[in-house]
Formats: C-alpha cells, sequence, structure tokens
C-alpha cells in the first residue's frame, strides 16, 4: 500500500462482499483460507485490507501462540505503520495507527515481552485521544478507544503511577459503553465489539452467566462460528457451567475447517476433571501437550495429570509427573503459577478437599456436597486444609445462592487466614465484596474490595487485584 492518495473517508465503516467474507473467515478462524483470499485481492479499500490483513495475523497469533512467526509478523506491522504514518492524515489513518499498535502490542503481550508491549499501547491510547478528539463522528475509532480504556482502567492499583507516568487514564465502564455503541451501529467492526463486549463483561466484570448467555445467544444466529464456540465455552467454565461447555466442545470437534484449537484440549481436560472423569482428563492433558506450541499451561497440565494420578490412588505416577511438572514450562499464567507454588509444597494436597473443589468449580454441586459432607476434623490435620475446608464450603454455599451460609464461610476463612500467603482470603474478601454489593451494602461492599487488594504476595494476585479494582470503580458509577 502507498501513502497515497487519501482515500475518502467512510465513517461507518462497511466491508464490501469480498472483504467482508474474510472478515468472517477470521472471525471463524480459517486463517489459511483468509490469507489465500486476501492475497487475491484487487481493486478493494486499501485501508479496508490494511486492517485485515492485521486482524488476520493477530488471530492467528493469539490463537496459536507460535513464537517462531512472530519476529516475520511483528516486522510487518511495523512496515504497515510506517506507510500509515506517512500517509495524508484522515480519521482513518490515525484510527488504523491506533489499531495496528494496539493488536502488536497484544501479540508482543502475549509472548511475555510486557515492556514493548506496553509502548505500543501507549503509542495507540495517543493516537486514539486524537482521532476521537478530532472526529468525534469516525465510528470504528470506539472499538479501539473501548478496549483501551477498559484496559488501562483494570490495571491494579498498584501499577496506576505507571499508568500516570505514561500519560495514560482508563475507565472500564466507559470502554464498554464505546463497545456498547460500535456493537448496535451498521458498521461491519460492530461483529468484533459484540465479542469485546461479552468478552469484557466475563473476564473483567466477573458477569459470566450474562457473557456466556451472550455468546449461546450469538451462536443462534452464526451456528458454524468457531470463535464464538471457543468463547462461549471459556465463559461456561468461569461460570461453573461445565456439562454445557463440554457438549460445546463436541459440536466444536464436528466443525474441524480453519486454526487448530489445541487450547481446547485443554479445557476439555479441566471440565472431565471437574467431573471426576480423571482417565479421561489424563488423555486431554497429554494430548493438549503433544500439540500446543507455547510453553503457557504445560507446567499445569503436567501437575494435573499428577493430581488426576493421586486422586485415583496411583502415587508412582502421580510424583513422576510432579517431578516432570517442576521442570517444565513457565510460571506466567495464573494456573501455572500456581502449580509452581504447589509444587514447593511439602505436603500433598487433601484429596476430600481436591474433590471438593473441582466439583464445584465444574457445577456438581451435589457431588461437592457429598464429599464435604464426609470430611471429619481428623481429615484437616493443618491449619492450610482447615482454612481450605470452609473456603470451599464457602464457595459452595455462594454457588447454590445460601448466601447467609456464604458470608459466615468467606469470613471464617478471612479470620483462619491470617497473614499466609494463600489466595483463599482474598478471593473470600472479594466474593463478600460481591455478596454486600448485590444486596446494596455499598459500604461493606467497598470495605471488602479495599480488603481485598490489600493482600500481598500470593498465587493469583494480579486476577484477583485486577477484579477488586473493577468492582470497585463500579461502586463510582
Amino acid at each position: 500500500m502507498s501513502a497515497g492518495p487519501a482515500l475518502a473517508v467512510d465513517n461507518i465503516w462497511q466491508f464490501d462482499p469480498a472483504l467482508d467474507k474474510i472478515y468472517k473467515l477470521i472471525l471463524n478462524l480459517q486463517t489459511e483460507q483468509a490469507y489465500t483470499e486476501l492475497r487475491q485481492l484487487k481493486n478493494v479499500n486499501e485501508y479496508h485490507k490494511l486492517y485485515l490483513q492485521s486482524f488476520l495475523e493477530t488471530a492467528d497469533m493469539l490463537i496459536t501462540e507460535d513464537e517462531k512467526r512472530f519476529d516475520k509478523i511483528n516486522e510487518g506491522f511495523k512496515e504497515r505503520i510506517d506507510i500509515i504514518s506517512k500517509a495524508p492524515e484522515t480519521a482513518e489513518t490515525l484510527f488504523l495507527k491506533a489499531e495496528l499498535n494496539l493488536q502488536r502490542g497484544f501479540n508482543l503481550l502475549n509472548l511475555g515481552q510486557e515492556l514493548n508491549a506496553v509502548l505500543a499501547i501507549r503509542q495507540a491510547y495517543q493516537s486514539t485521544q486524537e482521532c476521537i478528539k478530532k472526529y468525534p463522528n469516525f465510528i470504528p475509532i470506539k472499538k479501539t478507544y473501548g478496549v483501551i480504556q477498559v484496559m488501562v482502567g483494570s490495571v491494579p492499583d498498584k501499577y496506576q503511577w505507571f499508568m500516570s507516568l505514561l500519560g495514560m487514564k482508563g475507565s472500564v465502564k466507559v470502554g464498554q459503553k464505546h463497545l456498547e455503541e460500535l456493537r448496535l451501529s451498521k458498521s461491519s467492526l460492530s461483529q468484533e465489539a459484540n465479542i469485546l463486549f461479552f468478552t469484557i463483561k466475563g473476564f473483567i466484570n466477573q458477569q459470566y452467566g450474562e457473557a456466556a448467555k451472550g455468546f449461546q445467544e450469538s451462536l443462534l444466529k452464526e451456528p458454524d462460528s468457531r470463535l464464538l464456540h471457543f468463547l462461549a465455552i471459556n465463559m461456561l467454565m468461569k461460570d461453573s457451567q461445565s456439562e454445557e461447555a463440554l457438549k460445546l466442545m463436541t459440536s466444536l470437534d464436528s466443525k474441524p475447517q480453519g486454526l487448530s484449537m489445541d487450547y481446547i484440549e485443554y479445557l476439555r481436560a479441566e471440565a472431565l476433571m471437574e467431573r471426576g472423569d480423571y482417565n479421561l482428563a489424563i488423555l486431554s492433558y497429554q494430548k493438549f501437550l503433544k500439540n500446543y506450541k507455547s510453553q503457557s499451561y504445560r507446567k499445569d497440565s503436567y501437575y494435573k495429570i499428577g493430581l488426576s494420578y493421586y486422586i485415583s490412588g496411583n502415587l508412582v505416577n502421580a510424583q513422576k509427573n510432579f517431578d516432570i511438572a517442576k521442570k517444565t514450562g513457565k510460571a506466567s499464567s495464573d494456573p501455572d503459577k500456581y502449580a509452581a507454588a504447589m509444587l514447593e509444597e511439602s505436603v500433598l494436597p487433601n484429596v476430600k478437599i481436591l474433590k471438593a473443589r473441582f466439583y464445584t468449580d465444574g457445577g456438581y454441586y451435589k457431588e461437592a456436597k457429598e464429599v464435604l459432607k464426609t470430611i471429619t476434623p481428623a481429615d484437616l490435620p493443618n491449619s492450610k486444609d482447615a482454612t481450605e475446608f470452609y473456603y470451599r464450603k464457602g464457595r459452595l454455599s455462594h454457588k447454590t445462592h445460601e448466601l447467609s451460609a456464604a458470608k459466615l464461610f468467606y469470613q471464617q476463612t478471612i479470620d483462619m487466614t491470617g497473614t499466609q500467603p494463600w489466595y483463599f482470603a482474598p478471593n473470600a474478601a472479594l466474593q463478600l465484596g460481591y455478596i454486600s454489593q448485590a444486596q446494596g451494602d455499598l459500604a461493606s461492599a467497598k470495605k471488602y474490595y479495599e480488603k481485598a487488594l490489600s493482600y500481598k504476595r500470593y498465587e493469583y494476585k494480579n486476577g484477583i487485584d485486577s477484579k477488586a479494582k473493577s468492582a470497585l470503580e463500579s461502586l463510582k458509577n
């Protein structure tokens, strides 16, 4: 693409039929076909084509996490950004500068290059602010602006000084408002905005049930969409609906065309483990480990294989996989961090509590209740097990809407944890905040969210801090 001449500005952005077909292929994760058709395109809007080329590469990288291809893709991004920077300024060039830097930032962040990612996102932020100010009627910028507002707005307080230093301010609510406006517009990008809107509703706002419902309703309109399947499965798992997630995985298995979705095998293993099908879970973890290119989730997968053998009474294979887990992968994702911490423990986990945890996480509440009933004081030989027992009772009571009991168990968890570096108390405080907010007791909600943020080093801290900060922001509105 050359730097000129300037194209007539399309304030809405509606792709022509050929580009729209490619856009749908990308959203369906049929990347190879999308690459082929994009290369063959002629006489189309060059800005639209450039956007789709970058979006295609980003979708490809985020799903495959193929580090070997990143250098080439990154160079392509930098070349495109340079070309756009030299073109006459329009709403579209500012939008593309912002969007390409944001996508590049996502790719860098996903591969652990945090500093370069932050610098790219800062450039995106600056271009977005300029575009919004100069061209307020340009609809597509609502996508980039909305995403950045949510990202910066959900950064934990301890990093806000860094955001301020970079001159970036954000708000989850403002970001969602812009995505909602784009979602309801006639822009071709409304499809992406719909996906982002419900993804944020789940992962940032913790409204997993609403997010799952949103994706399931979208699937009724686009039943062949592999990306919608993927996201719905993620939200269902987070909402303790593993049985429904497994059904969607079976549906996804019948749609093998397009990008390999090896991460689904990890989620299948998780769901099977939650259901208590430990042998099948082991097979799925092993299949995931064989095919997944990234180092993420490898440590956790070997740890979970070990736990599956351990729960089943096979201590030899359990220890063998625990030993492999210690030497495998990297502790960057929250599950890998937790696995690394647990592997340092001198005592193996309590089998009954483990079962109760997995059953509860998967939505198998009857089974979880039965296991918890069998636990006696003799089964809880140390303070960590005793604390987790009350935490698990709190989680089960909360998920089965027995809120009075949940509040008591969560408070007991906090009291028993004290200053120990366990995630039970921070998450119990977060959950007490959610309950208080839902019941209209905003003062107590604020107190509990702040308490959740007050805990120092423990597994899952980044995730819990982000949720607590987002919840605190919601109290201001």
